[in-house]
C-alpha cells in the first residue's frame, strides 16, 4: 500500500508532538504526582483520557474486523458496557476514591485482607501485560508494516514499544492523560471522517441498508446460536466483562481515581460513556460497509456469515486488516496521515495506560508492602523501572497474539474465565456485610480452579466445549460467589471497622439525595445517568 510522503510527515509529526507535549506536563516529583496525577483530574480530561485507554489498536481492528464478519452484533460489548459504567459511578467509584488508594486490589485488602488484594494484583498484572500491552503492540506493528511492508513485524514491535513507552516511564500517569486528551481527540474525528467516505463509498445509508437489511446484519439481538453474541450471553455474559473492565480494571479506574473530586470522577465516567455510544458508527459500522464494497476484491465472496479462520483460510481475507485497508484505499492524500494518526493514539494511550498500571499495581501492592519506608521518589524510581520491564515482556509475547483468529475473541474468551470470579469479590464485599475474608478468598480461588480446567480441556486437550464463553462466565461467577457465601456463613464475622467504611448502605443514597436538591439538573449526576440509560436503550430498540 503506497503511501505519500505528505501523509508520513504528518504521522511523524503528531508523534513527536505527543510525546513533547506529554513530557512538558509530566509529573513525577512523588508518588501522588506520577502515580496518580496528584488526584487534580477534571471530568472532561478524565473522561477524554478513559475514552483513548480504552480504544486500543485492537479495538479499531477488532471491532471492525467483527463488523465484516457478522454486522454490529459486537456492539452488544460497547452499549451493555456503558450501562455498566451508570452502576459503577453511582455505587462502587464514591467508596474508591474516598478511601484514597492507589489500585483496585487495595481495595480488596480494606474489605477483605491481603491474600486477596495479592491474588488479584498479580492476575491483573499479567492480563495487562499478555492480554493489553501484547495486543496493543502487535496491532500497532501490522498498522505499521502495510505503510512499510518491508520491515520486519518483530521490528516494528520493538520501534512502537520505545515510542509508546518512552514519555509514560518519565512522565506517570500526567504525561499519559494529557498525552490522551490530544488523542482522544484525534481519534474521535479521525474516525468519523473515516464513516463518513466509507458510508458515501456504498451510496449512502439507504444503500447500506438495502444490502444488509436481510438477516442479523443490523440487529443487535442474535440467537442463541450465533457465534459473536448469542442474546442469552449479551443480558447475563457481557455485564460481568464489561464490569471487570470498567470497575475492576486496574488501566480504567486509575484514571478515575485521579479526579479531585467524587462528582468529577462520576462526570468523566458518564461522559466517556456518552462518547461510547458512538462507537457504532465511527468503529463498527466501518467494516460492514467494506464487507458491502469489496474490500479485500474477492470474487463471489458469500453475503453468508463466515468465521475469521475460515475468510483466512478459504479467501486469503485477514479481518485484523480490514480498518487500515479502509484508510489507504478510502482516504485522500492528507486525511491518510491524520487517519493513521489516530491510529497510532490508539497504540499509544492504551499502552501508556497499561503501563501506568502495571507501574502502580507492583510498585504500591508488592514494592511498598516490603519496603514500607520508602520515600516517594524510591517509588517512583521502581515504577519506571518496572514499566520497562513491562515493554520487554510484552514486545516478545505479542507476536504468538498472531496465532488467534481474532483479536476481540483472543481478548473477550480469556477475560471472560478470569473476571468473573473478581466481578463477584467485588460485588459481594460491597453489598453484602456478612462476606468476611475467608469466603473471598475461597471464592476467587474456587473460580480460579474452573476457569483454569475450562482453559485446560479446550486449548490444551482439545476438547470442544459447545458452551458459548458469554455463558460461561456468569456459570464461573455464580459459583465463586456461592463459595464465599458458604464460606463466610460457616466461618467468623468479619472485621465491623472494614465492614463500616467499605460497604454500600441506603443512608449513602438518602444522604445523596440531599445533598443534590438544589443542584440545576444538568449538573445532577442521577439526571445525566439516567439520560445515559434512556439513549443505551433507545439506540438498543432502534437496531433491536
Amino acid at each position: 500500500m503506497n503511501i505519500s510522503a505528505i501523509d508520513i510527515t504528518i504521522l511523524v509529526i503528531f508523534l513527536v508532538s505527543i510525546i513533547w507535549w506529554a513530557l512538558k506536563n509530566g509529573k513525577s516529583q512523588d508518588s501522588d504526582s506520577y502515580f496518580l496525577a496528584g488526584r487534580s483530574m477534571t471530568w472532561p480530561v478524565i473522561g477524554l483520557s478513559l475514552f483513548a485507554a480504552s480504544v486500543s489498536s485492537s479495538t479499531l481492528m477488532g471491532h471492525s474486523g467483527e463488523g465484516f464478519i457478522s454486522g454490529i452484533a459486537v456492539f452488544n460489548y460497547n452499549w451493555i458496557s456503558v450501562l455498566v459504567m451508570v452502576f459503577f459511578a453511582l455505587f462502587f467509584l464514591p467508596f474508591y476514591i474516598k478511601s484514597g488508594i492507589f489500585t483496585m486490589p487495595e481495595f480488596l485488602e480494606r474489605r477483605f485482607d491481603k491474600k486477596s488484594r495479592y491474588y488479584f494484583s498479580f492476575i491483573t498484572i499479567f492480563g495487562n501485560v499478555f492480554l493489553d500491552a501484547a495486543a496493543t503492540l502487535y496491532t500497532g506493528a501490522l498498522i505499521i508494516k502495510l505503510i512499510f511492508p518491508d520491515l520486519e513485524l518483530f521490528t516494528i514491535i520493538i520501534i512502537m514499544a520505545a515510542v509508546a513507552g518512552s514519555y509514560t516511564i518519565i512522565g506517570g500517569l500526567s504525561s499519559a492523560i494529557n498525552a490522551d486528551m490530544i488523542q482522544a481527540a484525534v481519534l474521535i474525528i479521525g474516525s468519523a471522517i473515516l464513516y463518513f467516505f466509507a458510508l458515501d463509498s456504498i451510496g449512502g445509508w439507504e444503500e447500506l441498508y438495502a444490502r444488509f437489511n436481510e438477516g442479523v446484519w443490523l440487529k443487535l439481538t442474535r440467537p442463541m446460536s450465533d457465534p459473536t453474541v448469542p442474546w442469552l450471553g449479551m443480558w447475563i455474559g457481557i455485564p460481568i466483562l464489561g464490569f471487570y473492565f470498567w470497575a475492576n480494571n486496574q488501566v480504567m479506574v486509575q484514571r478515575v481515581l485521579s479526579a479531585k473530586t467524587i462528582d468529577h470522577g462520576r462526570k468523566g465516567v458518564l461522559f466517556v460513556g456518552f462518547l461510547y455510544l458512538f462507537t457504532l458508527f465511527i468503529f463498527i459500522l466501518p467494516g460492514l460497509i467494506a464487507r458491502g464494497i469489496n474490500l479485500f476484491g474477492v470474487e463471489n465472496l458469500p453475503y453468508d456469515m463466515i468465521d475469521g479462520s475460515t475468510l483466512k483460510s478459504s479467501f486469503g481475507i485477514n479481518t485484523d486488516q480490514v480498518y487500515p485497508r479502509m484508510i489507504v484505499k478510502l482516504l485522500p492524500v492528507g486525511l491518510i496521515g491524520i487517519i493513521l494518526a489516530a491510529m497510532i493514539s490508539a497504540l499509544t494511550s492504551t499502552l501508556s495506560a497499561t503501563l501506568s498500571s502495571v507501574s502502580t499495581l507492583f510498585t504500591m501492592d508488592f514494592y511498598k508492602r516490603f519496603h514500607p519506608s520508602a520515600d516517594g521518589k524510591k517509588l517512583v524510581w521502581v515504577g519506571r523501572i518496572t514499566s520497562f520491564l513491562v515493554l520487554v515482556f510484552a514486545v516478545f509475547w505479542a507476536p504468538i497474539i498472531q496465532q488467534f483468529d481474532s483479536l476481540v475473541a483472543y481478548y473477550q474468551e480469556v477475560t471472560s474465565y478470569l473476571a468473573p470470579p473478581i466481578v463477584g469479590t467485588f460485588f459481594i464485599g460491597l453489598f453484602w456485610k456478612r462476606s468476611n475474608e475467608k469466603g473471598a478468598f475461597a471464592g476467587l480461588m474456587s473460580g480460579l480452579l474452573l476457569a483454569a480446567i475450562i482453559m485446560v480441556s479446550k486449548y490444551v486437550l482439545g476438547m470442544d466445549i459447545q458452551l458459548h464463553f458469554l455463558l460461561l462466565a456468569p456459570i464461573i461467577l455464580v459459583l465463586s460467589v456461592i463459595v464465599n457465601v458458604v464460606v463466610s456463613l460457616m466461618s467468623h464475622m468479619p472485621d465491623k471497622d472494614k465492614v463500616k467504611q467499605n460497604t454500600w448502605t441506603l443512608d449513602i443514597w438518602k444522604q445523596e439525595t440531599e445533598e443534590l436538591t438544589n443542584v440545576v439538573w444538568y449538573k445532577n449526576f442521577r439526571v445525566l445517568s439516567m439520560l445515559l440509560v434512556m439513549a443505551c436503550f433507545t439506540m438498543y430498540f432502534i437496531f433491536f
